[in-house]
């Protein structure tokens, strides 16, 4: 008799699951044994589960502006599990070998039969590793890894955004019992520009023009990232008023070209003025029969 409450439940369930053959949306019809695949895929399945994928790992770089525009190898520390260099990994003492476990002949699972049919739960005899060491090895404690801090270094691809996060396959943790090696994420933090301001792809770069320059128009020099390049300042320009560079902007970490470089121009008011220039100044405004603030009262 199932006298036992969490039994019985454990009992329905598996019941109800034959009835149905286990199908669902997406299912497949069958009985105990689509129980048991279920169960397998929790439990590893029949595969041996001796090794074990190594640690995944984060670290953040701060680079500067430049840097992160034109791409940088930079060192990082990391306090990370290696491969025991003593037992190669393997967790056991030199000259020996871990061996097969007897109770669940190395799958690292044995099944509990419950009400006819049975569950798979990991092996008692090696708590579902697979394998058992008789003999630990004495530096890693039959682990087959061990911490230690490596300086590596990381390259960072050119257009590196703030917070941008790159992903090394492998950099990580080392695998437990000749297991995989996790991956390392590196967590980008750039520095501000104290010329241009990122927008996505493209860069901001304020520009000041002088009063002449924005009235008549005006052929002037704009920073970019390798140089300057020439931009034609059209007659009647506002203060604010933005003109695109196409390809002068941040590299894409896709490699696909650069964004654009934005020229914000800023029209410049001297702090000071000549004799001369404050005529002519009076000589324009006495001609400027135009009122800028005018629609502010209509």
């Amino acid at each position: 008799m199932l006298s036992d409450a969490g039994t019985r439940r454990e009992y329905d369930a598996g019941r109800r699951f034959a009835r149905t053959g286990g199908a669902g949306r997406g299912g497949r019809a069958g009985g105990f044994g689509d129980l048991g695949d279920m169960f397998g895929s929790v439990f590893g399945g029949g595969g041996r589960r001796a090794a074990r994928r190594g640690q995944d790992l984060e670290v953040e770089v701060t680079l500067s502006f430049d840097q992160a525009m034109s791409g940088a190898e930079v060192p990082v520390t990391l306090e990370r599990t290696d491969a025991c260099a003593t037992c190669s990994g393997s967790g056991a003492r030199p000259g020996t070998s871990p061996r097969l476990c007897a109770t669940c002949d190395g799958r690292g699972q044995v099944g509990r039969d419950i009400g006819g049919f049975s569950i798979p739960e990991p092996c008692p005899g090696c708590a579902g590793a697979g394998t058992i060491i008789d003999d630990p090895c004495g530096d890693c404690a039959g682990t087959g890894v061990r911490s230690a801090e490596r300086r590596i270094r990381v390259r960072i691809p050119a257009g590196a955004k703030d917070g941008t996060r790159i992903r090394l396959k492998g950099r990580g943790g080392a695998g437990m019992r000749g297991g995989p090696a996790g991956d390392l994420h590196v967590l980008t933090r750039v520095m501000p520009s104290p010329v241009f301001t990122r927008r996505g792809d493209d860069l901001v770069v304020e520009v000041p023009v002088t009063f002449p320059e924005a009235a008549l128009g005006a052929k002037i020099e704009v920073p970019t990232l390798d140089g300057r390049v020439k931009i034609t300042v059209p007659a009647g320009s506002t203060d604010g008023r933005t003109l695109r560079v196409p390809g002068k902007g941040a590299p894409r970490l896709n490699g696909a070209g650069s964004g654009s470089l934005l020229a914000k121009l800023r029209v410049w008011v001297p702090p000071s003025l000549t004799d001369e220039q404050r005529e002519a100044l009076e000589a324009f405004a006495a001609l400027e029969d135009a009122d800028p603030r005018e629609r502010l009262f209509r």
